[in-house]
């Protein structure tokens, strides 16, 4: 079965993150690369399960939006453990059909991303600390301005 593109823009930027929900469960990532998402911005509007007043990222559609992530290579196994992480079956994200743009041999590729459903987006949102850390661990992959625009969000302590 032929592998599939995984752009991660949130916490699944940070590799040991991805290693622990796939590479740790059976299923490798084959490569991890820098992508971009044109058209859409980030936001840390998904109401956290249990955790009023705590956002995890999402992203919303803005034509003059860039996203900066990683695009990952897996087998197509490597979604349905994600999926499960996600929780796909209980509401929160869905499965959503893009174009990334490579980094580094600036070819656009068809990958899959997760976006929240409305029911659990909110505003007034901030991540806690330590999810913040997870998507900042993707900095081998991120551009100096995105990453320090990242380190700025304000956080919940």
């Amino acid at each position: 079965m032929t592998d599939v593109w995984y752009f991660a823009y949130g916490s699944n930027m940070d590799p040991n993150r991805l290693k622990l929900r796939c590479t740790d469960k059976g299923v490798p990532v084959l490569e991890r690369v820098a992508g971009h998402l044109h058209g859409w911005r980030l936001a840390f509007n998904k109401q956290r399960r249990d955790r009023p007043g705590e956002g995890a990222a999402n992203v919303m559609p803005d034509p003059a939006g860039l996203v900066e992530g990683t695009l990952n290579r897996m087998p197509p196994a490597g979604l349905d453990l994600l999926d499960v992480d996600e929780g796909v079956s209980s509401g929160q994200y869905a499965r959503r059909a893009v174009q990334v743009m490579r980094l580094d041999t600036r070819q656009p590729l068809d990958a899959v991303m997760y976006v929240a459903l409305p029911a659990v987006v909110a505003g007034g949102l901030r991540p806690p600390r330590w999810y913040l850390e997870h998507l900042l661990a993707g900095r081998d992959l991120l551009s100096a301005a995105y990453h320090a625009s990242l380190a700025a969000t304000p956080v919940v302590d």
